[in-house]
């Protein structure tokens, strides 16, 4: 299907192109959110009437794409997870946390801006590329850990950080046992009984 573009779409066109696209990412995508028009004629000719102030409307889009640009890039910012002790999460860092933790921290990123193909699966630091206009892209950081005392030792280091017991000899489940402790509260410890200590 042949469509005229309103707008600069990344690895398709800039506005006025006319592109062949397929049916489906036109009908469902293009066209409803108001980024193309079929190539009809009626249509060309509606596009080159109008021509003029959709390009000043993408200019001043831009303008307040790149201001807004310009606090965003470089941010940095911390999102609490639970993980195992390898630093594997339980579920995954999608885009609509990175939008959320943006919002939080007072800065206004819709969830399909944030580009991240699919989901972060681990802790550690990363680098999430953020469109705010087809034009006009930036890098934030997002630092996924268990805690702020992690959150602050990973971006010290730019390293995961993993609970492994400092005993590399110990049977696996006391290693386990004491990362429990480690985080439950004081007055809410576990009383942890290994089998071989029982019978001693």
């Amino acid at each position: 299907m042949q469509v005229v573009l309103l707008e600069r779409i990344a690895k398709l066109g800039q506005i006025g192109d006319v592109v062949e696209v397929k049916p489906g990412f036109a009908r469902n995508f293009l066209l409803p959110q108001n980024k193309a028009l079929r190539a009809t004629k009626d249509n060309i000719a509606y596009f080159e009437s109008q021509k003029d102030a959709l390009m000043a409307a993408n200019n001043q889009r831009k303008g307040e794409a790149e201001a807004a640009g310009k606090k965003l890039a470089g941010q940095k910012f911390t999102l609490l997870r639970q993980a195992s002790e390898t630093g594997v999460l339980f579920g995954s860092v999608g885009a609509r946390d990175v939008a959320e933790v943006a919002a939080e921290n007072g800065f206004t990123v819709a969830r399909s801006a944030v580009l991240l193909d699919q989901g972060i699966k681990n802790l550690g630091v990363y680098d999430v590329n953020v469109s705010l206009h087809p034009e006009v892209q930036v890098t934030v950081t997002v630092n996924i850990a268990r805690s702020k005392e992690e959150a602050a030792e990973q971006f010290k280091t730019g390293k995961m950080f993993t609970r492994q017991s400092d005993e590399p000899s110990a049977p696996r489940g006391r290693g386990r046992a004491k990362a429990v402790e480690a985080e439950a509260p004081a007055d809410d410890q576990p009383d942890v009984v290994f089998p071989e200590e029982a019978t001693a």
